[in-house]
Parts: C-alpha cells; structure tokens; sequence
C-alpha cells in the first residue's frame, strides 16, 4: 500500500508538473501573440491622418478602422472565453488565428475604404482569441501568488506592441504605402504550430451550452451604442436601450446565460469592472489621440510620429514585469494609486505643454504610458482578488471584454471632440494660442483621476483584500 500511495503521489506530482510546464510555454508563445495583436490593433492609428486624406474622410469617420477593430475584438474576447470551457484552446487558437491572416490578406489588397473595414473586421474576429485565452491560462495553470507576476508579463507584452507598432507604422508610412501594415498580423501564423504541441495531451471539454441568443443581443446593443454616440442619433440610442434591456432579460431567463447575473450581485466586482472600464476609456487616449494631436499641431509625418511615441512605449514595456511584482509584494493599492499619480501628471504636463517642444511631450508620455501599464495591472488583480475560483474565467472575460468596448467608444468620442474646435483654453498655464481642444481635452482627463482615486480608496481600501480563493 505504501508502494501504491508513493506511486499515485509521484504521478500527481508529475502531472502538476506537465500542466505547469505547458502553462509557462504557452504563456510565452501567447505573449508574442498579444504583441503582435497589439500591433495590429493601434499601429494604425499613426497612419490615420493619411487614409484620412487619400478616401477624402474626417477623422470621425476613419477612426472606424480602430474602433470597428475594438468593438468586434471586445465581444470574440468574450465570446471566446465562453468557447473555452467547451472546446480545446488548440482548436479556437487555430481558428483564430486563420481568421487573422484571412482578415490580413484582404487588407493588403484593399482598394476602397469598405474593405480596409471589411479586413479589420475579420482581422479583429480572430484576433480576440488572444485576449480570451490570455485570460483564461493564467487562471488554470499559473497560481495565486504569482499571478500579478504574470499579469506584468502581460502588460509588458501589450506595452511592447505599442512599441513597435509605432516603429512598424513609422517604417512603412516612411517606405511604403500603409496598406502593408497588414502583413505583419501573418507573423502570427509562427505560433499556430507551438501552440498546437503545447496542447497536444490537453483535455477535451464538458460540453456546455453557448448562448448565441445573449451575446447576439450584447453585440447588437454594444454597435448600437457606439454608433448612437459617434453619429448623435437619437434612434439607434432607443435600439441600444432596448437590446440591453433584452439581454438583461435573456442572461436572467436562460438556463446557460451569455453572462452569468449572479456576478453582478458581488458588489465589489461591480464596481472594480466599471472602474476598469473608465480606466481603458481615459487611457485609450494615449495611443489614439496622440498621433492626431502631434499631425494636427506639430505637422509631424507618421514616421516622426512614431519615433515621438517609441521611447514612452519602450519603457513601459521594461517596467511592466516590475509593476507586477510590486503589487504582489505591496499590494494592488499601492500600485493603482502610483500609476493614477503618474498618469494625473502625464495628462496635466501635455495639457501645458501642448505646442512646446517635443521633448517635453515625448516626457509626459512615458509617465503617462508607464502609469497606464501599471494601472492595467493593477485593475487586473484587483478585479481577479474579488472573485472566487469558479468565476475567474467568465470574470475576467467580461472584464476583458468591457475594456476593449470602453476603448472602442473611447476613440469615436475623443474623434468627434478633435473634429470640432474649442473658442478658448481651460488650463490657465496653457499660454499658446494653438491646440486648445487638445489642452481642455487632457485637462478634463487629468481631473477624472481624482475621482477615480477617492472612489478607489474609499470601496477597496488601502490594501486590496484577499479573495476566498486566496484564502
């Protein structure tokens, strides 16, 4: 008998030890992914300005090549989190990143501004397997207190995107034509085979029910909603209102819900998920707003552009992994109130120094680069510290998902604010005559994080609580 209880120790010990030697692999292929979707998802924005002028559109109108991109890549992110407890991670990694390359080739082709849409939308179709399934690996193989390690990996690896995907925008625009940004998401065909082998001994599983129903009417109300808010129509706002009132419906009806309704019955989470998603919204004007503001005011070409942006980007990316560790060993607090600080002065340093050297901006977007990857660290662990074991997938997936819906509007409201003009400036230290939309704009996003932080402290304290998980 004592032979047979080694044995089965030694067998368990031996399993836990495959599935967390997948996990590390798997993590580090997804984190060369998650760069090249980030890539994919914000290195056009540099080159806005010029599909703005070659189609004859206003910026409202061509933010649709990002915003088109995040609305679809926030609901697959869902969508596939719930896929996941049904299908292999293999196959909706396959899947996915097919859809990618497909969406990819048309791009390339493109001739009209219908396809350059057209290709973002299946671009962003596949590529919001990534974000799910980067969500859902940490929860099953990596442990607690580790996790916001691996959350900094992960930031690192979106700041990193952002990374190059300024130098990949400033080498083509300086070279070629835009249109060849397409061709670096079909990088991501390298990682279908590891990820393949990585997940070769993995498990099928449980078949569970997916309501198409529910995220149909999700999908419907989120279009509605933004295209209510870009366009000012009235009517598509009543359809907003009323999908959601069906969804609500539908999720408290449904015996296998698109969103399970009892999350939002954890008050805590509630309002961490709304926080992070105000976050993502005001962060969002980072990678967005700046290439516009510095073709506007400072007549930069796109390649200049991206060098402005680079080293903002860079030392996020070194400074992510960091990030995290200082919030296992601190606290999720102490690094929410530090990334809120820097990015309260990031905001208020461009709101005064709009029209000024590029020197001084290029400063005030590292802090605020570096402050919006902590920060997204941070929300993260808060966010996972609230739910037990069992919600952590759907948890963060709605939480994943939220996000990228805020950075959708986001860039639709902040394109139809630039588009306008403003009389006078807000700031009283903003002393030139020119970009006073700009400066009231950073002005107004430096002021919410006040808010943002007394709200912060108030519900969570000044040490984010252990979940029942941890404990």
């Amino acid at each position: 008998m004592g032979s047979d209880t080694r044995g089965t120790a030694f067998t368990k010990v031996m399993e836990s030890t495959v599935e967390l030697h997948i996990g590390d692999k798997f993590i580090r292929t997804m984190v060369f992914t998650m760069v090249i979707s980030m890539m994919s998802a914000t290195m056009f924005n540099i080159v806005l300005p010029e599909i703005s002028q070659e189609y004859e559109l206003t910026y409202r109108q061509v933010s649709w090549v990002s915003s088109a991109y995040l609305l679809v890549y926030a609901i697959g992110s869902m969508i596939y989190g719930k896929l996941s407890d049904r299908y292999r991670l293999k196959s909706l990694l396959t899947m996915g990143l097919l859809l990618l390359s497909v969406g990819s080739l048309i791009g390339l082709v493109a001739q009209n501004y219908w396809m350059v849409l057209l290709s973002r939308i299946i671009q962003a179709t596949g590529a919001s397997v990534i974000p799910a399934l980067a969500m859902v690996v940490p929860a099953r193989y990596i442990p607690t207190e580790r996790r916001g390690k691996v959350l900094g990996i992960m930031a690192s690896g979106l700041a990193f995107g952002g990374v190059l995907g300024p130098i990949a925008s400033a080498v083509v625009a300086n070279f070629a034509h835009w249109r060849w940004l397409f061709v670096i998401p079909l990088t991501t065909l390298i990682a279908l085979p590891l990820f393949r082998r990585y997940l070769v001994s993995e498990k099928v599983r449980s078949p569970i029910g997916m309501d198409w129903i529910g995220g149909f009417l999700l999908g419907g109300a989120v279009a509605s909603l933004l295209l209510a808010v870009t366009g000012g129509r009235w009517l598509l706002a009543i359809v907003a209102i009323a999908l959601i009132l069906l969804f609500v419906a539908r999720i408290c009806s449904a015996a296998q819900p698109f969103v399970e309704p009892r999350l939002f019955y954890n008050g805590r989470y509630s309002l961490g998920i709304i926080l992070a998603f105000l976050v993502s919204a005001i962060g969002f004007s980072i990678p967005f707003l700046t290439p516009i503001m510095l073709d506007d005011i400072y007549n930069l070409t796109p390649g200049t552009i991206g060098l402005v942006m680079v080293p903002a980007s860079l030392t996020a990316a070194f400074l992510g992994k960091p990030g995290g560790k200082l919030a296992d060993k601190k606290g999720n607090t102490l690094l929410f109130l530090l990334a809120s600080l820097l990015l309260l002065s990031a905001f208020l340093l461009l709101s005064m120094l709009i029209g000024r050297s590029l020197i001084f901006v290029a400063v005030a977007l590292i802090v605020g680069q570096v402050g919006q990857t902590f920060i997204v660290v941070a929300m993260s662990g808060t966010v996972a510290n609230t739910l037990v074991k069992e919600q952590v997938g759907v948890g963060m997936g709605l939480m994943s998902m939220l996000n990228f819906i805020a950075s959708s509007m986001s860039g639709a409201l902040i394109s139809s604010v630039v588009d306008q003009d403003a009389q006078s400036a807000w700031n009283p230290f903003h002393l030139l005559g020119e970009g006073k939309i700009y400066s009231n704009f950073y002005l107004i996003l430096s002021l919410s994080y006040i808010g943002l932080i007394l709200i912060y402290i108030i519900r969570f304290g000044y040490r984010t609580p252990l979940s029942d998980q941890q404990k």
